[in-house]
């Protein structure tokens, strides 16, 4: 949009399930998002989610601070249902467990603001959704149970820890993509295992199956 600046001030992001709405806090300061623009982004909330369906994200705006700057001079905004019920974008994305996302906002200045007849400015925000996978996760299962191996994904020097239950499954959630190795350093008197060049998708669960530790 062709204006110096465009303030926002965000009260909290709501995230509307298939199961039930979730609220995310977000920082008290005003924003100016054409800071944000040419791949540059901004994070505005992050809250552990369920998995399950996402239908629709508001943003519930404070009644001040909402503001656009044209020509060094600035204008009060204000927006019809974004400070009550908030300022509501359809979304239409699955969410598996165990994988991290972002939910990027894509919000169109130019057609966002409107100047009335008598010299003021409204708020009608024009914003897309985009989702985005940003992580996946590894699983399986270990045999015999009674192994109990400490279990670690390693990239480099970056090393993740899980165990396994009861069951023996093991469950990696969050898992950056990229090649790991895995190591399965189990109680005596099983032996160490170590499973190399395990490849990790954004968006998806690499399942091992089950993984076999032997005896000395």
């Amino acid at each position: 949009g062709a204006y110096d600046a465009l303030f926002l001030s965000v009260r909290e992001v709501q995230v509307l399930t298939s199961d039930d709405l979730h609220i995310l806090e977000v920082g008290d300061e005003p924003f100016d998002i054409l800071k944000f623009r040419l791949g540059k982004d901004t994070l505005l909330a992050s809250q552990d989610i369920p998995a399950g369906h996402i239908q629709e994200v508001r943003l519930v705006l404070n009644d001040t601070d909402n503001r656009v700057i044209i020509d060094g001079k600035s204008y009060e905004l204000t927006t019809p249902s974004g400070q009550s019920s908030g300022v509501k974008v359809k979304v239409d994305e699955s969410l598996e467990a165990g994988i991290g996302y972002t939910l990027t906002l894509d919000f169109d200045a130019a057609k966002s603001i409107v100047r009335t007849g008598s010299g003021k400015y409204i708020l009608k925000p024009v914003i897309r959704a985009i989702p985005n996978a940003v992580s996946g996760a590894i699983a399986g299962v270990v045999s015999p149970v009674q192994s109990n191996p400490r279990i670690y994904a390693i990239q480099g020097t970056d090393t993740l820890g899980t165990v396994s239950d009861s069951l023996g499954k093991f469950y990696f959630p969050g898992v950056p993509a990229g090649t790991y190795k895995i190591e399965f350093r189990p109680d005596s008197p099983y032996v160490a295992k170590t499973l190399s060049d395990i490849p990790v998708t954004a968006g998806s669960v690499n399942n091992l199956g089950t993984v076999t530790l032997g005896i000395e």
